[in-house]
């Protein structure tokens, strides 16, 4: 256990900071693995350590994204609004499947269920698509921060929600404008929104939403996106 305190998380966040994350290079090629905790401090992150994550774009039926609050409880950007989903695949041979992606994909099931209660049979495996990567650092406050090449994961699906309180405070599903005028009040500073979510959506989702359904034809699997 460190000195650096984490006081405002709860037992079950305090939990997973044990857990095993894929260290990573800046080409996303597996070299190790360390805690949660070592792998979201500021101290390390500027060291180099990176890790592999994911985020999630599920769109429903009409086309809205699914975005939520992250809980106060939650140990990098507490209470800022982000994409539907965003975690870590763990360092163990499941979720470390690199073929299509199906590690991450397993992972993005695990944490879907976890953080919005969809349970695992409600998403199956081919309707996950593998979108894009990007590389990003962030830090959250002076010790926290964010440092990920990230896969962008796209799930076109009508899911029941049931969010656990120590993950998500809210949620909502928000048109292309609703999403837009989220984002703008970000920027002036009325509420607070993931770096990671503006990147993605203005990079990425504005494009694809006139296309969502043929959105294949936005894969770029080879590439990284470096923010």
């Amino acid at each position: 256990m460190s000195d650096v305190t984490v006081d405002w998380i709860d037992k079950h966040q305090l939990e997973r900071l044990d857990e095993m994350m894929i260290v990573v290079d800046e080409n996303d090629k597996v070299i190790g693995a360390d805690t949660e905790r070592n792998c979201h401090q500021n101290k390390n992150i500027e060291k180099g350590l990176l890790h592999r994550a994911f985020s999630v774009a599920l769109f429903n039926s009409e086309k809205k994204v699914l975005i939520q609050r992250r809980a106060d409880t939650k140990l990098t950007f507490p209470g800022y609004y982000t994409d539907s989903c965003c975690s870590h695949p763990l360092s163990n041979p499941e979720e470390m499947e690199e073929k299509d992606a199906l590690g991450v994909k397993k992972a993005a099931l695990r944490r879907l269920q976890a953080e919005l209660g969809i349970p695992q049979d409600q998403v199956p495996m081919s309707d996950i698509v593998f979108m894009k990567r990007y590389h990003y650092k962030a830090k959250s406050d002076a010790v926290w921060g964010e440092h990920e090449v990230c896969y962008l994961l796209l799930i076109k699906k009508d899911v029941k929600i049931c969010p656990d309180p120590s993950e998500v405070s809210s949620f909502s599903y928000l048109t292309r404008e609703e999403l837009e005028e989220l984002l703008e009040r970000g920027a002036r500073g009325e509420v607070q929104v993931t770096p990671w979510l503006r990147f993605v959506v203005e990079q990425f989702l504005y494009a694809w939403w006139p296309y969502l359904d043929e959105a294949t034809r936005f894969i770029e699997l080879d590439k990284i996106y470096r923010v």
